[in-house]
C-alpha cells in the first residue's frame, strides 16, 4: 500500500500564527534559508484564538488550525514555555500569562524567582528548568503535523543580557556560560528548543 505523498513547505507562502514580534523574528530567521515567505497573523488582521488547551501541543495546534482556516494559507504556530522542576513544571503553558496583560517579562522572571526562593531552591541542581517548543503546521484542508523540541539548563538570578525575549535572560543552557539573553542569535539558533523542533520540521517538510 502506497503512503500519501509527502508535503513540502519549500517556496510556500506561510502565515506565522503569532502576535509576538520576538517569536515572529526568530521563526523568520529559521525559515530564511528555505525560500519561505512568512507573514504574521497580526499583519493579516487575524484574531488571537483563546488558548484553551492543557498541553503545548494542543495550544500550538489550536493556533495553527485557526490561522490556516482564517487565511487560506499554510499556517505555522509555536506554543512554548519555561518549565521549572521545583515549581512542578510551572509556569509551563501559562508562561506568557505570568507576564500579565502588559507582557512584562521582567515581572514574569521576578515571579519565577520569588516562587523558587520560597521553595528554597538555591543551588544550580535545585534550579533546573527546561524550555519546550511545539511547532504546529496546519494546511487549509485540515492536515496538521506537530514537532516538539526541548533544551535543558538552570535558572540564574539576576537576569543577564538584553537579547532574546521572554525568560531568555535567566535561562542558562547546559554546557554554556552565557544565558539565552546574552547569546548571539546564531548561537542560540543552534541549540534552542525552537531550533530543535524546527530541525524536526525541516526533516519532515523540506
Amino acid at each position: 500500500m502506497w503512503g500519501l505523498p509527502r508535503r513540502s513547505l519549500r517556496d510556500q507562502k506561510l502565515v506565522v500564527a503569532s502576535h509576538n514580534p520576538g517569536k515572529i523574528n526568530e521563526i523568520n530567521e529559521l525559515l530564511g534559508p528555505y525560500g519561505v515567505e512568512a507573514v504574521s497573523a497580526g499583519s493579516l488582521g487575524l484574531p488571537e484564538p483563546e488558548e484553551t488547551g492543557t498541553t503545548f501541543v494542543a495550544n500550538a495546534q489550536l493556533k495553527s488550525e485557526a490561522a490556516a482556516k482564517g487565511s487560506g494559507l499554510v499556517a505555522l504556530a509555536d506554543d512554548s514555555g519555561l518549565c521549572v522542576d521545583v515549581l512542578d513544571g510551572d509556569p509551563g503553558i501559562y508562561s506568557a500569562r505570568w507576564a500579565g496583560p502588559a507582557k512584562d517579562f521582567a515581572l514574569a522572571m521576578r515571579n519565577v524567582e520569588e516562587k523558587m526562593q520560597a521553595s528554597g531552591a538555591a543551588s544550580p541542581e535545585q534550579r533546573r528548568a527546561h524550555f519546550v517548543s511545539v511547532l504546529s503546521v496546519a494546511w487549509p484542508d485540515g492536515h496538521v503535523e506537530n514537532f516538539e523540541g526541548q533544551v535543558h539548563g538552570s535558572l540564574v538570578w539576576p537576569p543577564r543580557g538584553k537579547r532574546g525575549f521572554g525568560y531568555d535572560p535567566m535561562f542558562l543552557p547546559d554546557g554554556r556560560s552565557e544565558t539565552f539573553g546574552e547569546m548571539d542569535p546564531d548561537a542560540k539558533h543552534e541549540i534552542s528548543h525552537r531550533a530543535v523542533a524546527f530541525r524536526k520540521l525541516v526533516d519532515a517538510l523540506f
